[in-house]
């Protein structure tokens, strides 16, 4: 300012300076002779006197400009000289001789300003006014210019203005819509690095239909920006490249934002897995190079300690204490810190149902092994939640009737895990009560102890048995938590069941009372991808059961039975399924074992299409009497779309007087079936009819239940 100040000071002074106005007349003296001189408009002392008074210092302030008024006409008027009185006890500001100049200021301005209080500061009511008489404006979408980068469709999915469904009240929400669509496509452009991508939304009218715009959006992506450089910001680590290996980024490909925050999830990940409880990856850093259409890529992390497991400790509200929860973990102290283990002990305490919340964090200790490794112990928050529950399942099958199922549980009755479980069983057909007490993770993870006693009346075409039980099983499981390629169980169960039986020596139904003693046992390799719904792989199941049967005399005996499964899938929809299982119970005539221990056929879990029990050997009265052994095969074709499925099937099989089966005399079955899919497994409704049907056997058959029939 003080530089622009001193050139118009400068400017100013010469101004002063200069000649005085001289008449046409002296610059023109011929024109003088012939014409009489005109007087000037502004005299040049009047001049010199409206000129303001200049200082020598060509630094100071500009004074202010005092406004020249102007006639109606256009013409200036000369500033009339007005005087102001005097303030008592103020310093004069000018006298008469030289009165201080006041500009003309209008009379409204001149007036001091209201006070604020005077105000009316109500806010303004916005009253929206529907106009019903103005027309919807509809549009149609287009986009241009993301179809070659495969964008498009996660455009639309985004799309304010496909969010409006093609409808506007007026054409200014259009163009915001089109506005907020322009940002969206230049952000999926850099995504996969088109930085310098552009977008522009217009809006087209439709000929001859005034309601109807076209909305535009078209983008340019420009240039594809490609990873430059890579550099890894980190502390060493053991293995030295386990950090670079676990980034699959590489010099020259597009920067997809998606690929490269997956790459960095993925150091997340491994590190944690590799001895790294504490890593951290930092927030990465990309440096574009216009000219060359590259980035220079920098991630820091933060390696923290390579660790080892030490002790586990638990606190809180306990369920149990840390001696069990040792045994649910599938790690030893010393083994080197993998964050996979510690995620699968936090999911096997929330499968105990025993807790409302529970957590496991590792907790540096600062203590390092011999190996290098600084020691981590885990420690279990815990807050014990309701040991109680109730359950209830139902079903349907023909020959089985309506089968309603409830339960009660007190899971921790007897910790750890040491569960109490009350059963009652109500049907057309079957009706029961039993009392079972489980010890779960029983000193091994996924080990299972049972003990069990219960009641039962079954009144089926087969039999009608009043029966007792008590049993005894230990089992090693597979969970959904960790399905094991071998398991196996075994127990003892004893029997004392009062049956009905026909006598074909007498011809006619008698009763008879049997005690059994029985040492089940089975094993089984499982190959297959699910325990509830498998769609590859297969199963193999081998049971046998040493038995004596006492009724009058000894009788020893065995039942065995061996069952294979297999699951094929077919494109991404559909899966083969196929079941073959065969029976024999060698060492005692068929008459001489309790009928609820001989083997059946038919039924929704063997033959579909058949009665519950209904194939195998039939008495007189056209009643099964069951058999020795038994086949059966089934093939179905679990098509799924969504969650829901069809499957139609065939089933094949009977049961035998013989001790080993055959292969004659099948009995098939084919129906169709739907599937509802459930996070807990599916539900199962299935309709068959047997093909070649004997007499008595229904033309359908109904099966409902949980899960698939194999």
């Amino acid at each position: 300012m003080a530089y622009s100040s001193g050139l118009l000071a400068i400017a100013v002074a010469s101004l002063q300076q200069a000649p005085s106005p001289v008449t046409a007349a002296q610059q023109n003296p011929g024109q003088a002779a012939g014409q009489a001189s005109e007087p000037p408009i502004v005299s040049d002392p009047e001049f010199d006197k409206a000129l303001p008074p200049l200082s020598n210092d060509i630094n100071a302030p500009l004074e202010p400009m005092i406004p020249v008024p102007v006639t109606p006409a256009g013409v200036p008027v000369a500033p009339q000289p007005t005087t102001v009185a005097p303030v008592p006890g103020a310093p004069a500001s000018g006298t008469a001789a030289n009165p201080t100049p006041v500009p003309n200021i209008p009379a409204d301005l001149a007036q001091p300003l209201a006070p604020l209080a005077s105000f009316d500061t109500t806010p303004l009511v916005d009253v929206a006014v529907k106009d019903e008489k103005a027309p919807e404006i509809r549009y149609e979408t287009v986009i241009r210019g993301l179809d070659p980068l495969k964008l498009t469709a996660q455009f639309n999915g985004l799309s304010a203005l496909k969010g409006g469904k093609g409808k506007a009240p007026n054409g200014t929400v259009i163009a915001a819509r089109g506005r907020e669509d322009e940002q969206l496509a230049i952000r999926l452009m850099k995504s996969l690095g088109y930085y310098d991508g552009t977008a522009v939304s217009t809006i087209e009218t439709v000929p001859n239909d005034k309601t109807r715009v076209k909305a535009i959006v078209s983008a340019t992506p420009g240039k594809q920006y490609k990873l430059g450089t890579i550099v890894v910001k980190a502390d060493p680590t053991i293995p030295p490249t386990l950090i670079r290996d676990a980034l699959p980024l590489k010099v020259g490909e597009p920067i997809d934002a998606l690929r490269v925050q997956g790459a960095e999830a993925n150091v997340a990940l491994t590190l944690p897995q590799q001895g790294y409880p504490f890593a951290k990856v930092g927030e990465r850093d990309i440096l574009l190079d216009d000219l060359a259409g590259t980035g220079d890529y920098t991630l820091p992390v933060e390696v923290g300690a390579r660790s080892s497991f030490g002790t586990t400790t638990t606190e809180g509200r306990l369920a149990f204490g840390a001696e069990h929860v040792r045994v649910l973990q599938r790690f030893k102290p010393g083994e080197l810190y993998d964050n996979r283990k510690v995620d699968d002990l936090r999911a096997a305490l929330v499968a105990t149902g025993l807790f409302s919340t529970v957590s496991v964090e590792p907790k540096p200790t600062g203590n390092i092994n011999p190996d290098g490794t600084e020691q981590v112990n885990l420690l279990v928050e815990q807050e014990r939640g309701k040991p109680r529950s109730l359950s209830a399942s139902a079903g349907y099958s023909t020959g089985q009737g309506v089968r309603v199922e409830g339960a009660f549980t007190h899971r921790n009755v007897f910790p750890p895990e040491g569960a109490l479980i009350g059963t009652a069983v109500v049907g057309t057909q079957e009706q029961g009560v039993s009392g079972t007490f489980r010890r779960s993770n029983a000193g091994r993870r996924d080990r299972t102890v049972t003990l069990g006693a219960g009641v039962n009346h079954s009144n089926y075409d087969a039999f009608d048995a009043f029966t007792a039980t008590l049993s005894g099983r230990i089992s090693y499981d597979s969970t959904p938590l960790w399905q094991k390629k071998f398991t196996y169980a075994y127990g003892f169960e004893v029997v004392g069941t009062n049956e009905s039986v026909y006598d074909f020596n007498r011809g006619e139904r008698v009763r008879g009372t049997y005690f059994i003693a029985a040492l089940p046992g089975q094993v089984q390799f499982d190959r297959s991808d699910s325990l509830l719904n498998p769609t590859k792989g297969y199963r193999l199941k081998l049971s046998v059961s040493p038995e004596t049967s006492v009724r009058g005399a000894v009788r020893p005996y065995a039942r065995t039975l061996i069952e294979a499964s297999a699951y094929y899938p077919i494109g991404q929809s559909i899966v083969i399924a196929a079941r073959v299982r065969a029976g024999a119970i060698p060492g005692i005539e068929r008459d001489d074992l309790a009928p609820s221990r001989r083997y059946y056929g038919g039924g929704g879990g063997s033959v579909r299409g058949y009665g519950y029990q209904r194939l195998g050997p039939l008495d007189p009265q056209g009643n099964p009497v069951g058999g020795r052994s038994i086949n059966e095969f089934a093939i179905e074709a679990r098509y799924r779309f969504g969650n829901y499925g069809i499957v139609p099937f065939i089933d094949a099989g009977n049961a035998y007087s013989s001790v080993l089966p055959k292969g004659s005399d099948l009995r098939f079955g084919a129906g169709i079936g739907g599937r509802f899919y459930t996070n807990f497994g599916p539900l199962r409704v299935d309709v068959a009819t047997p093909l070649n049907p004997r007499k008595g056997d229904g033309k359908v058959a109904l099966y409902i239940s949980i899960g698939q029939a194999f």
